[in-house]
């Protein structure tokens, strides 16, 4: 029923059951007006992470409804528009930790700098004066040691040194100088810790309490969320670029499989056609040599039966030729008187 009534609304608008009167002076947001946050609708507003801290990012100048967002979440569209919106949060977000980033660089070398030694201060006037006066003390008790030496006097000479030493101690404390407040700040830093996920300063080795107060306040939980949602995006990011190419390469192999088949069938088709071939030329020529064979035995057929039809004349000829002959001697004989000479006796 609650997915019906979002549909609904989402089609038609909240104010489908209002009057015309009523309806005149409402105006209709929807989830996808551009005045609705998307960073809220698909998982989570930076600017209600870092409230009242030192990274407050103020008020988001977009509306936050929650039923807004369960309209989203119940949307046909809602997988649709979810790649969009996260995309553009995490765009923000990035943003957000390079600026982090760079505030913690700056605290890391902060943290590194090595303390300088502060240049000494000038003198006061009575203090360079006083400076002078041991300066000159100690100048005239060294030559009379060094002469007290020479006369092999050491006793003396040794407490005369003694002196010596005391006005170089109090000239050591006339020229010293207090350390100042930079030196102190400087000191103090070199002790504090530096947290990677907030950029925030910490004393090292603090109570347990304390630090564990740092870990669940906002801003290291908001800026905790926002890696976490950076990570998990460019991981998922780089998930589908994976599957989107090995389902490139599956189906470029699948296609390939698919041509080799083709091919194959042509291949199979071409045998066959050319066994075909082979079988119809093969018969062709089967025929053309069995009527070779045919053509070949009637002519030898017709042959053997003109040659006997022709012996069989000339053996029949001959023999009535000879019949002819054997009837009639006398005609023969006279072509033989007439083809003789006469003999007279």
């Amino acid at each position: 029923m609650d997915a019906q009534r979002a549909l609904l609304d989402e089609l038609m608008g909240t104010a489908r059951d209002l009057t015309e009167e009523e309806k005149k002076g409402h105006r209709e947001i929807r989830w996808d007006d551009k005045d609705v946050c998307a960073f809220y609708m698909v998982r989570f507003c930076p600017h209600d992470l870092f409230v009242n801290t030192r990274s407050d990012l103020g008020p988001c100048p977009r509306v936050h409804d929650q039923k807004l967002k369960e309209s989203f979440d119940k949307s046909p569209r809602h997988d649709a528009y979810v790649p969009k919106f996260e995309a553009e949060l995490a765009q923000f977000c990035e943003k957000l930790v390079m600026d982090l980033d760079r505030r913690v660089r700056r605290g890391r070398e902060r943290l590194a700098q090595e303390l300088e030694p502060a240049p000494p201060a000038p003198l006061s006037a009575e203090k360079s004066e006083q400076l002078s006066v041991l300066e000159e003390k100690i100048k005239n008790l060294l030559e009379q040691v060094e002469t007290l030496g020479e006369a092999g006097k050491v006793d003396e000479a040794e407490a005369l040194m003694r002196k010596v030493e005391a006005l170089n101690t109090e000239k050591t404390a006339l020229t010293q100088q207090p350390q100042n407040d930079k030196v102190l700040m400087l000191a103090q830093e070199k002790k504090m810790a530096l947290c990677e996920v907030c950029g925030s300063f910490l004393v090292a080795n603090d109570a347990a309490e304390r630090t564990q107060s740092h870990v669940t306040g906002k801003q290291h939980i908001g800026y905790g969320m926002v890696r976490d949602f950076i990570y998990e995006f460019k991981e998922a990011k780089e998930k589908a670029r994976v599957e989107e190419k090995l389902s490139r390469e599956k189906e470029a192999e699948e296609r390939r499989k698919l041509r080799e088949k083709e091919y194959e069938s042509r291949r199979s088709d071409s045998g066959d056609r050319d066994k075909y071939q082979d079988r119809e030329k093969d018969r062709g020529r089967y025929w053309e040599h069995g009527l070779d064979r045919e053509r070949s035995r009637e002519r030898n057929g017709r042959g053997s039966r003109d040659g006997e039809r022709n012996w069989r004349y000339r053996n029949g000829r001959d023999r009535h030729q000879k019949r002819s002959r054997s009837r009639s001697p006398g005609r023969h004989s006279r072509r033989r008187s007439s083809r003789s000479p006469v003999h007279r006796y």
